[in-house]
């Protein structure tokens, strides 16, 4: 069962997403907080598998409260929900450790499918909009705000690790990148976990924005 902890303020849409979320049979929504101050509270007595996170709430916003969570309970996964005008946050949110993002107004199917994605470790990195989050991260990185990564580790990666590094920019699962490769799961796995110990990053989302960041995905993308 999927424990689901919802930090919204307004209350429709929590109150909307507790309903048809517990409409699945492997989600149970524990419990919903109106700002980032009452999600951190919640999180003493209750232990949510993933936290569905509002940018914006009052008290603590949800970019903090990303930050804040993620350094006291890292195993807990969050999705932030967000609209187009929220770049910056989304931004700064999988740079904390968000697994991704969601736009209020998402279907049921693919908010349900997002969660299972997500808590299975994967990351929500939707390649339809990879052209506007390079935007922003050439941006951002204009201010030494981007990803940063072992210069070493960097030149030390293999081709293979390179092209899983590109597929994880694009948003493909470890199942979708071992058929586009033609590789064994373990095989995407293994290397996956070799390019991040040498990059020195923390998991596949920071790994997905240093990719697009780079410039990675859209080399791939043309060689294709």
């Amino acid at each position: 069962m999927i424990k689901v902890l919802i930090a919204d303020d307004q209350e429709l849409i929590h109150e909307s997403l507790r309903i048809v979320l517990n409409m699945n049979s492997d989600m149970e929504v524990i419990g919903v907080a109106e700002n980032g101050a009452e999600a951190l509270a919640a999180l003493k007595h209750k232990r949510p598998d993933i936290i569905l996170m509002d940018v914006r709430m009052p008290e603590i916003d949800g970019v903090e409260c990303t930050r804040l969570i993620k350094e006291l309970y890292p195993e807990i996964k969050i999705i932030i929900l967000t609209t187009f005008d929220d770049d910056e946050y989304v931004y700064n949110a999988l740079k904390y450790g968000a697994s991704g993002y969601l736009l209020k107004g998402v279907s049921v199917t693919e908010l349900s499918n997002a969660i299972r994605t997500v808590v299975s470790g994967g990351a929500m990195i939707n390649p339809n909009i990879v052209t506007k989050v390079v935007k922003l991260f050439s941006a951002m990185a204009q201010h030494n705000l981007a990803v940063q990564v072992e210069e070493n580790g960097k030149l030390q990666l293999t081709r293979t690790e390179r092209n899983i590094v590109c597929q994880v920019g694009r948003g493909l699962s470890n199942r979708e990148i071992a058929t586009k490769l033609r590789l064994s799961e373990g095989t995407v796995r293994n290397n996956l976990s070799t390019a991040l110990s040498k990059l020195n990053l923390r998991d596949r989302t920071q790994l997905a924005i240093w990719a697009v960041q780079t410039g990675m995905v859209q080399k791939y993308e043309a060689a294709e």
